[in-house]
């Protein structure tokens, strides 16, 4: 039963005295789901946190409560939620600034536009893990200002923070004009020298794998480089010199930044470590001579990582694709490709390069229907799935393909509904066609019956509208919770069962 009410709480086609019973009955789960009805009132929502506490806050986020509705004594995590939203009352900061719970002063410290004494009383927090979040959001000034905390994890979470000021942020990467760290979680739990058992058998250890300090706090340190490095709003200049530098991370971090100078980029293809060639492989700042020079590189994450560069030369991009699996996705400059350039791959000679533009949603009919005839079955599977290719295109592709395309041919939107019973009539069955037509708009009572047979299929068969009303209540007592919730949410349950439902609660 307890599955059944969780699918009628999301059922769209509820009367609202439907409503009230289940929120008299409801737990946590049942809350969620009713907590995401677009019909809630605001009655509704108040009984219903009055009922589930812990359904207060997530009704705060959803906009269902306000400040008149909540009590933040009582319901700390909804005032928190409101607070989060920037329409708490600062009354409410002042109150939790100094919870007991140290995860709700955390929770806080995330919050935006905090009164200035509020500010003031978590960055003297007595746990650092307070400071350290009221740092990584922080206003400009107060992340300069935690920047020389003594304690490295506060720092960390300063140079992570993007609103940190960029001296601020290269005084962290160069250690220049800042005390050095007195802290680090390392040292606060371990005498050092110290360095942490990636494979520590202690169920209660919270320090990271490879954790280390000897008094420098080096672990940390590191970490504070790579973050301040991964940080866009860190200067260039202070941070070009990592490009040589022994660490693989901050080698890493480097590599994926987009204002990097050319011979910074250059140094970095040549990197012995293949994913710092992969991340720089999609960096928008490499030149067309250095995509080239990855074109050829050995390790084929590091080509398909170039594959996905906004900027790469078509004739570059039909090699690669040639030669490394890409996948089944449209790549960032084929969907920027001009009429021209499509018109230009639609026609190519090589199939491959085809797919490649076959797997756009906007091609203009005549390459599109030129795509859909093509004699390749990959190049026909990447375009099948197309708007506004008519059910004489898709019935010949299927004649012409077979199996190979009846997926994607049934996921294609404007798939006739006769189309649709036919695909899931195919001998031998696929099972993918099962899975597209389940939750297609399009699709009939007989084909989401025969869709209910494929076990993957039948959940989305069981909350599809078009589904018979008597199938729906049968599927009410399967032994698939998933199939369960499926079939009591569904808009066309007949309103004799749910009314009978309702009064078995």
């Amino acid at each position: 039963m307890h599955h059944i009410l969780c699918g009628l709480a999301a059922n769209p086609a509820l009367t609202s005295e439907t409503v009230d019973r289940l929120i008299a009955v409801a737990d946590d789960d049942i809350a969620t789901d009713l907590a995401g009805r677009a019909d809630l009132s605001r009655s509704q929502a108040v009984a219903l946190a009055a009922r589930v506490q812990g359904s207060a806050a997530l009704l705060a986020y959803e906009g269902r409560l306000t400040a008149a509705d909540i009590d933040p004594g009582a319901q700390p995590d909804a005032a928190l939620a409101l607070l989060d939203g920037g329409t708490g009352p600062a009354e409410w900061a002042r109150l939790l600034a100094v919870d007991p719970a140290r995860e709700r002063r955390e929770k806080l410290a995330a919050c935006p536009r905090l009164p200035s004494d509020v500010v003031e009383t978590l960055a003297a927090d007595p746990e650092v893990s307070v400071v350290a979040e009221l740092a990584r959001w922080a206003t400009p000034h107060t992340a300069a200002r935690l920047a020389g905390h003594p304690h490295a994890e506060v720092r960390l979470a300063v140079a992570a923070n993007e609103a940190t000021p960029p001296a601020v942020l290269a005084s962290l990467v160069t250690g220049e004009g800042l005390p050095a760290p007195r802290r680090c979680l390392v040292c606060d739990q371990e005498r050092p020298p110290f360095v942490h058992d990636p494979e520590c058998p202690r169920l209660d250890c919270e320090l990271p794998p490879g954790a280390a300090c000897d008094g420098s706090h080096e672990s940390t340190v590191h970490g504070i480089r790579e973050a301040a490095l991964r940080n866009p709003a860190t200067p260039t200049r202070a941070v070009v010199a990592f490009a040589d530098h022994p660490s693989a991370l901050l080698r890493w971090a480097l590599a994926t930044r987009p204002d990097l100078p050319p011979h910074v980029c250059e140094q970095l293809a040549s990197d012995p470590v293949p994913g710092v060639r992969g991340d720089l492989a999609g960096n928008p700042a490499i030149h067309d001579g250095l995509i080239r020079v990855l074109a050829d590189d050995p390790d084929p994450d590091v080509r398909r990582a170039l594959a996905h560069h906004p900027g790469i030369p078509l004739d570059v991009l039909a090699g690669l694709a040639r030669t490394t699996r890409i996948g089944a996705t449209l790549l960032p400059r084929i969907a920027v490709a001009s009429p021209d350039e499509v018109a230009a791959l639609a026609t190519s000679t090589d199939p491959v390069t085809r797919m490649l533009v076959a797997r756009r949603r906007d091609l203009p009919p005549g390459p599109r229907d030129r795509l859909a005839d093509d004699p390749d079955a990959k190049v026909a599977k990447s375009v099948a799935g197309h708007p506004g290719l008519s059910e004489a295109r898709l019935r010949t592709m299927i004649d012409r393909h077979g199996v190979s395309v009846l997926a994607q041919v049934a996921a294609n939107p404007d798939a006739p509904p006769a189309l649709l019973e036919d695909l899931t009539r195919h001998e031998p069955p696929v099972h993918k066609v099962f899975r597209e037509v389940a939750r297609h708009p399009r699709a009939t009572a007989p084909a989401l019956l025969a869709c209910l047979a494929d076990r993957k299929a039948r959940p989305w068969a069981a909350g599809h509208p078009a589904l018979p009303p008597s199938a729906i209540a049968e599927l009410l007592g399967d032994g698939d919770w998933r199939v369960v919730e499926a079939a009591a949410a569904n808009p066309s349950l007949p309103p004799a069962v749910v009314s009978d439902l309702t009064r078995r609660m």
